[in-house]
């Protein structure tokens, strides 16, 4: 018998969980990227790219393709999407897990200012003029043109389009990991005062963290959304026991 699974990704952990699943002969999968990323990496699996039209869309989807199982793997930061899944699993009655990575934990020695979104992070800048490294996404930098006496080292995947209305900005393109030597190096050489990111957890981009602790710099830190409640773990190996208990033949799983 085979088992339907859509896989909701975008992340480390989504492609890792995809590879997991596709090795196994009773599973059909699909993996599903938002398309905020202009070239992603290369999917072994069968993917589909862009959005289903909201939650409603998104439960026809899971009727019309006969899905058995819908994973949320997506980014923690990605709330309209969790949200948008969680809504859809109920409405089409189909089973939803929820991969969602355990958040930094401050250590001794760290300088974090924590806030709640990117306009947040803007103000708590502060008014005299400082170099800003920001570690955000394309869709949240908008936010620090109001801002604009500061300094700016931006790192994006993708190219910023329109650039960024601020009269010092130095653009990077770059791809993660990054190890906390070289972020160490890029703090140093950019002469950054403080950093401003999102509590993504995990250890791809720990780097900034580690390097700017020991160095001494000011992190400001946006906290992470609310997102539904669904049965979830915190990694793949977890997330795959769920899975494998999920498709269990109901008389299979002790309920």
């Amino acid at each position: 018998m085979s088992h339907r699974i859509l896989i909701l990704g975008g992340t480390t952990e989504a492609r890792q969980l995809a590879s997991h699943l596709a090795a196994r002969p009773d599973v059909e999968l699909t993996l599903s990227l938002a398309g905020r990323t202009e070239n992603p990496l290369a999917q072994q699996v069968p993917t589909r790219v862009g959005g289903f039209g909201g939650a409603e869309g998104l439960a026809g989807y899971l009727r019309d393709t006969g899905t058995d199982l819908l994973i949320d793997a997506t980014h923690p930061y990605a709330a309209r999407i969790s949200a948008n899944a969680a809504e859809a699993a109920q409405l089409a009655g189909v089973p939803i897990l929820a991969l969602r990575r355990s958040g930094w934990e401050r250590r001794e020695g760290d300088r974090w200012t924590e806030v709640d979104d990117a306009a947040a992070a803007a103000v708590a800048l502060g008014l005299p003029a400082r170099r800003v490294f920001l570690a955000l996404g394309r869709q949240d930098v908008g936010a620090f043109e109001s801002a604009a006496q500061h300094h700016y080292l931006l790192r994006s995947v993708d190219p910023v389009e329109p650039p960024l209305g601020v009269p010092h900005v130095d653009y990077l393109l770059a791809r993660g990991p990054f190890r906390e030597a070289d972020e160490h190096r890029l703090l140093l050489e950019h002469g950054i005062d403080v950093v401003v990111c999102k509590n993504s957890g995990g250890e791809a981009t720990y780097g900034k963290i580690a390097a700017a602790r020991a160095l001494g710099i000011e992190v400001v830190m946006i906290r992470r959304p609310i997102l539904p409640t669904v049965a979830s773990a915190p990694g793949v190996p977890e997330l795959l026991v769920m899975v494998d208990h999920s498709l269990r033949p109901v008389a299979e799983r002790g309920v």
